[in-house]
């Protein structure tokens, strides 16, 4: 695995530096758009509504828009905010383990001790364990100030983001307004075939039949010839011949990879 950042678990006079690493990835099949006809790329471009003109990443800034007007915002200038350069995982409190609801977790991180020594590493792992405690942690990460949960997780810290507490949404259904009525009966009945179910949960167990089967797909028309040579594509920058055709995921993905690249070079 490669690091994201370094940077520092502190609370009180207390700092343990870490690494940090995701601990999660993606393994879906990658799809891309083609023409029907050729087989060819579907390529986005990054052109300017006003000019016309196919903008290289260097030259893309980022602005916050308005109803009439907008404010550009250099790359420089968000580098400069505070939150941004910081490399700290700020401990704001200890909570207790249960009080924390799932649904505010989002993507979780590995924390590796860095340095000769990991016993503060160590102490403070042992500590939540001991209390049954989870810190409420505050860090900055891509530009963004972040809330996140640092519990243990076998031998290692783990670092949840979680989501804002305006951003959780309220359930507020109208069939669940009034009261409904259940007898002993049903629930006596739903009970036994909950326990019919009853299993220790193993995630091994379970894998992703769609992409299995996308994978095996694949698989069969190569092995049969049914498959295309790639064809060069245009440099970057070039206009594409034909259609203006945008493809929205391909935008993402080099969006999201250009911001691991500037995060891993600033760690």
């Amino acid at each position: 695995m490669r690091s994201i950042w370094k940077g520092a678990i502190t609370f009180g006079l207390v700092n343990v530096p870490v690494k940090v690493y995701s601990a999660t990835e993606d393994h879906d099949v990658a799809l891309h758009q083609v023409h029907d006809e050729d087989g060819g790329r579907i390529r986005y471009q990054r052109r300017c509504e006003i000019c016309g003109q196919i903008v290289d990443f260097e030259h893309i800034d980022k602005a916050w828009a308005g109803d009439d007007q907008i404010v550009v915002l250099t790359e420089a200038e968000l580098s400069s905010l505070p939150a941004e350069r910081a490399r700290e995982i700020d401990v704001v409190e200890f909570v207790p383990s249960d009080q924390l609801d799932p649904i505010m977790f989002e993507r979780t991180y590995y924390l590796e001790p860095e340095g000769r020594s990991a016993k503060a590493y160590v102490l403070l792992r042992r500590t939540l364990e001991a209390t049954n405690r989870t810190a409420i942690v505050r860090f900055a990460l891509r530009q963004k100030t972040r809330l996140g949960a640092l519990r243990v997780r076998g031998d290692v810290l783990v670092l949840q983001g979680l989501l804002w507490s305006d951003e959780v949404r309220t359930a507020n259904f109208s069939a669940l307004a009034g009261p409904v009525s259940v007898t002993d009966r049903e629930l006596e009945l739903s009970g036994a075939l909950v326990k019919s179910f009853e299993k220790d949960f193993t995630p091994e167990e379970f894998s992703d039949d769609y992409q299995v089967q996308l994978r095996a797909l694949i698989d069969a028309k190569l092995a049969r010839g049914d498959s295309r040579e790639t064809h060069t594509t245009p440099e970057a920058g070039e206009p594409a011949s034909g259609g203006e055709v945008l493809d929205l995921m391909e935008a993402l993905r080099r969006s999201v990879d250009a911001s691991h690249r500037r995060s891993s070079d600033t760690g």
